[in-house]
């Protein structure tokens, strides 16, 4: 009979000892990769997490600094309408000018809230994660690698 018939039900022992150590080598290879991928995502989950929480805090900036303005334009509305009245019964009274005056700092102040509103909507945009998530990032030779 040749060596590698079966007898009773048992195959007799090949060698495969080499393939054992490889499987192990790529089951080993596998599982550290498999932790790479799990440590590289909890790393970009945090990372829009704090995106999040930091376009969260913008956004109510945003919405106070938005208030803020509409009362100002409110005020600024009505010292405009009680300029032009004052204007008119006492035709050419100094209290108009002061009231004028009042105005134009309400509508300057409305100003400088609608800038803070266009500067805090950056961080809407997470620009952190985007910049991570770019193919590219910290490739060498592709496109810029300088982070800001």
């Amino acid at each position: 009979m040749d060596s590698n018939t079966i007898k009773d039900g048992i195959v007799p022992p090949t060698a495969t000892h080499g393939v054992n150590e490889s499987d192990s080598s790529v089951l080993e290879d596998t599982q550290s990769l498999w932790h790479e991928l799990l440590g590289l995502s909890h790393d970009r989950l945090q990372l829009a997490g704090l995106e999040t929480q930091q376009a969260g805090l913008s956004l109510v900036n945003m919405v106070i600094a938005g208030v803020l303005v509409a009362g100002l334009l409110c005020g600024a509305w009505l010292g405009l309408l009680a300029a032009v009245v004052l204007g008119l019964v006492e035709n050419g009274f100094m209290s108009s000018n002061a009231i004028l005056l009042a105005v134009v700092l309400n509508l300057l102040l409305a100003l400088i809230f609608c800038r803070f509103i266009r500067h805090k909507s950056h961080y809407l945009k997470f620009p952190a994660t985007l910049r991570s998530l770019h193919p590219s990032n910290g490739i060498p030779g592709h496109g810029n690698t300088t982070r800001a």
